[in-house]
């Protein structure tokens, strides 16, 4: 890590650029994701990112986002200010070379921040490019400066606006995003407070306060107790087994942070971070844990005599585990589909080395603890047994069917997986009218029968027993959990068609639920749809198919009285020609891919919809009770 000093040293000098602005207008989505919600909360992160960077240095303590009434977004915060002296090579000051020129900052310069969340140093232009006003006003050395920005060009020199008192330090930018740009410019308030809730936790002591003006509503996140707080927080709607471990070492220049705390459920949940950016592929600081994990808690079972016939699996230790890995490297690399799997090589034995020592000496200190531990993960094994007897039997129950696959599956003919596509529909009704109205060259339909297990509140051994999953499992071909193979996907659609009802909604949800605990790289993936089917027929000389009753408003206005409604209540009730044309036709159905924007938020949201803890779906249900549409 570089020294106090050096990092102290934060001017001009340390402002390296790379390249220039051009092209951003032209291709947004390359900078910030997309032009949609999701590139427009970008904005707001990169110039976040750049005060946590601050933080991370040790000279920012509070951080405000304000949503202002007119459309901007303001952000504020203490820490140095950026520069403002003249650049040594551009001639003129720093502030405006970060601004208007592409990977221009201080995370080039490795004396300016020794960790950096943000990873290409484009953030702040970007937004500036993007935006069709900014302002930024810096605090620094006395004075208070000022500068504004349009696309990225600036109006007028930086000038001095006033007097700041001497210990005042600090930035604020103020930015309008550029309507012609994103196709909402409307922020939302509870997407900007997971992030930042996530900011705080692994950043223990900083204080960020999200403001919306419109609406009034103020959040304030500041965790003394950083990730162990953090990982209390993800376990609330669950029963916890102990208090959380929590360990922390600086090694190499990188520092490594766990928290660790398991409950009595049976899902993992490892929640992993490299410089605050939510590594959701995972890496080579998750392999080093895992992998110290399974060693730690096997080596204190042998040496407590607990395990007597074979060692304890990585699957065994880590059921009902959750933990919060947070990794803050100099220089990460990053690699996978969406570049947030880290795959710096020499972290992994790091993180194994020192997760290794301190687990040990906290199971040592905490003999309680690690016995409870250590005796869940061995009922664990007895259930895993269980389970692969059951997994076994169905197994040798389908390879009486035709090919090794469920009888009640309509194959399809192409054997092309990136071609195919397999559709799930509840009951033999659906079943039927869907086997009617495919395309059989490519399309395959899985009748399912009732409502699947809750897989959330069920021990493995009942999940592995079921008919209807294990049925599921073995059509789609990838296996489970540990055992998971992308590269034996039969499908390259999984697609959820069921009926636009409230039972409907609910078989929709527990599988939902159970593809984010056991298939979950099959969504990370992009493979897992959700079909929409239509709510009403209208019929006036010709039929319209019609989604939403908004929709339902629209039509009904257009084409003037005396016209012919049928609602439809199930999918059973179209004929094959209609569900072919509405639901099921490549060409004209439409179809929801299923994402997981925030794997925090996604496993808060099944835990509290399928979980155990009733009062926590209580509190859910009454919050949104509002929303709720009435289906008499």
């Amino acid at each position: 890590m570089a020294s106090e000093k050096d990092t102290k040293k934060y001017s001009s000098d340390n402002i390296k650029v790379l390249e220039g602005l051009e092209g951003v207008r032209h291709r947004p989505s390359m900078y910030i994701g997309s032009t949609g919600k999701q590139g427009l909360h970008h904005l707001v992160y990169e110039v976040v990112d750049n005060s946590v960077d601050e933080a991370m240095a040790g000279f920012c303590k509070n951080i405000e986002v304000n949503l202002n009434k007119d459309g901007s977004v303001t952000v504020i915060d203490d820490g140095r200010g950026i520069p403002v002296d003249i650049h040594p090579v551009y001639k003129i000051p720093a502030v405006e070379v970060v601004v208007t020129k592409l990977h221009a900052g201080g995370k080039f310069d490795k004396g300016t921040y020794a960790i950096s969340g943000g990873l290409h140093g484009v953030g702040i232009s970007v937004v500036s490019a993007l935006s069709r006003l900014m302002k930024v006003v810096i605090k620094r050395d006395g004075k208070i400066y000022q500068q504004e920005y349009e696309i990225g060009k600036p109006l007028y020199k930086l000038k001095e606006i006033g007097k700041a008192k001497e210990e005042e330090s600090g930035t604020e930018v103020t930015f309008w995003p550029d309507e012609s740009i994103f196709s909402t410019t409307k922020f939302d308030f509870s997407v900007l407070e997971t992030r930042f809730r996530e900011i705080a936790f692994l950043n223990a002591g900083l204080k960020i306060k999200l403001t919306d003006e419109a609406s009034g509503k103020k959040e304030i996140f500041h965790y003394e107790g950083g990730i162990s707080e953090f990982v209390k927080w993800v376990n609330k709607t669950k029963e916890a087994l102990h208090k959380p471990i929590y360990f922390t070492k600086v090694d190499e220049n990188v520092v490594v942070e766990i928290a660790v705390q398991y409950n009595a459920g049976y899902q993992e949940n490892i929640l992993s971070f490299v410089n605050t950016i939510n590594t959701v592929e995972g890496g080579t600081h998750v392999v080093g844990f895992r992998t110290a994990l399974t060693r730690a808690i096997n080596d204190y079972a042998k040496k407590s005599n607990m395990v007597k016939n074979g060692g304890l699996t990585g699957d065994d230790v880590r059921e009902g585990l959750t933990a919060i890995i947070s990794a803050k490297i100099p220089e990460p690399q990053f690699e996978g589909q969406t570049k947030t799997k880290l795959g710096n090589s020499e972290v992994k034995g790091l993180v194994e080395r020192i997760g290794y020592a301190s687990l040990v000496e906290f199971f040592e200190e905490n003999p309680a603890i690690a016995k409870r531990i250590v005796g869940k993960a061995i009922d664990t094994q007895k259930a895993r047994q269980a389970a692969k007897k059951a997994k076994d039997l169905v197994r040798r129950k389908n390879a009486f069917s035709v090919g090794g696959l469920p009888g009640k599956l309509k194959d399809c003919a192409s054997k092309k997986s990136e071609n195919s596509e397999l559709f799930l529909v509840e009951g033999d009704s659906a079943g039927g009218s869907a086997t009617q109205a495919r395309d059989k060259e490519f399309q395959a339909i899985l009748p399912l029968k009732g409502k699947i297990l809750n897989v959330e509140k069920a021990n493995p051994i009942k999940v592995f027993e079921s008919e209807e999953i294990a049925n599921l499992i073995t059509a789609i071909g990838t296996g489970v959990g540990e055992n998971f193979e992308i590269e034996k996907l039969r499908y390259n659609k999984i697609i959820i068609m069921t009926d636009a009802d409230v039972d409907g909604a609910h078989i929709r949800t527990l599988l939902l639920t159970f593809f984010f605990r056991f298939m979950k790289p099959l969504i990370d993936n992009g493979n897992l749809y959700i079909a929409v089917s239509p709510l009403y027929k209208v019929r006036k000389k010709k039929d319209y198919y019609v989604y939403t009753d908004d929709e339902l408003k629209k039509i009904a206005g257009k084409l003037g009285g005396n016209i012919n409604v049928q609602r439809f209540k199930g999918l059973g009730e179209m004929n094959p020609e209609q569900l072919w044309e509405t639901t099921m036709n490549p060409k004209t159905r439409l179809l929801n891919k299923v994402l997981i924007e925030d794997a925090v938020k996604a496993d808060e949201t099944f835990s509290k919809l399928m979980g155990t803890e009733v009062e926590y779906r209580k509190q859910f249900i009454a919050e949104r009770a509002a929303e709720a549409e009435v289906d008499i």
